[in-house]
């Protein structure tokens, strides 16, 4: 079970870093877009109409792409308080029940993140030029990669293998 954890923590691992990429080139472009049309728009007075649009949904993955890896690094927000007082047995359960709802919430990124961008699938961004359910993209790709995580999070514990927490070392490679 070890050796499947650790050649699923690789393949993960890959993904995290692929995503953590993505994001990283997206908050750069959706900056350089800024910056175009605030010197279209004060320096030539002109507008670039799709850059803001455009910037919002990259905005939009680089956010749910970057939360994703964090999970995974064990960033995600807890309330650590009563960890201090429990034995170490019962902090790994609450650690996996965290997991678990994190996990359910995931789970609820994908399914409302798909209604609505099935509902608004027939619409079209008109200064884009592509279909509304773009803008709910990064939500359904952000709440597979969270659901991943949090239970590749849960596996590697039940397998015996560590699993970082916040202001620890990542244990995950």
């Amino acid at each position: 079970m070890k050796d499947t954890m650790k050649s699923v923590a690789l393949t993960t691992g890959l993904l995290a870093r692929v995503a953590l990429w993505v994001a990283g080139v997206g908050l750069v472009v959706m900056t350089a877009l800024i910056a175009a049309q605030v010197f279209w728009r004060y320096i030539l007075n002109d507008s670039i109409v799709w850059t803001e649009p455009a910037s919002v949904m990259i905005m939009g993955w680089f956010i749910f792409l970057g939360a994703a890896v964090g999970i995974r690094e064990g960033y995600h927000l807890s309330f650590d308080v009563m960890l201090y007082l429990v034995p170490d047995r019962v902090k790994l359960i609450l650690y996996s029940i965290s997991d678990l709802a994190v996990a359910g919430f995931g789970v609820g990124m994908v399914w409302f993140g798909w209604k609505l961008a099935t509902k608004t699938a027939a619409n079209m961004l008109p200064s884009l030029g592509i279909s509304g359910a773009f803008d709910f993209a990064p939500l359904v790709a952000g709440g597979v990669l969270v659901v991943l995580f949090s239970l590749e999070r849960v596996a590697r514990r039940a397998a015996g293998l560590p699993t970082a927490r916040f202001g620890e070392d990542a244990v995950e490679n």
